[in-house]
């Protein structure tokens, strides 16, 4: 499904081979939480989505260095909000991240974070539209 849809917003997208499920379950070891259904879906079907040289979708184990990266840099928990309720998933080449805010109430929206004001402001609301727009639209759709 992810698939056949990315192909068909973008025919020149390039996408990853498939994330197995080890995979997946080291990036949930590695973060402490589930990798959202809809993400961990595409993820299986191609790890990673690259459209106009941007990562609209990062691969597996970017989004487990990332995140990790993100949570235990001390010099990020002195300038930014804590970083733990998210889980970023892919960029727009020039600093900014999205991502899914972890949250029982919120595991479906997608977030950008803005790295100049560390503002988190929501651009889609399920990882679909946030795709449609990526792929479809001029970078800076979510401004």
């Amino acid at each position: 499904m992810w698939h056949e849809l990315i192909l068909e917003l973008a025919p020149g997208a390039e996408l990853g081979a498939p994330a197995s499920d080890d995979t997946l379950a080291e990036v949930e070891r590695a973060l402490g939480q589930r990798v959202p259904s809809d993400l961990a879906d595409l993820l299986r079907e191609c790890d990673g989505v690259v459209h106009r040289g941007l990562d609209v979708v990062w691969d597996a184990a970017r989004i487990a260095r990332e995140n990790g990266g993100f949570r235990t840099t001390e010099d990020f928990r002195q300038l930014y909000m804590p970083f733990e309720p998210l889980m970023f998933f892919g960029d727009n080449g020039g600093g900014d991240q999205f991502a899914f805010v972890r949250t029982p109430e919120r595991d479906h929206d997608v977030f950008v974070w803005d790295h100049e004001t560390d503002s988190r402001s929501m651009v889609a609301g399920r990882l679909r539209q946030y795709l449609e727009r990526s792929l479809t639209e001029d970078g800076d759709w979510y401004l």
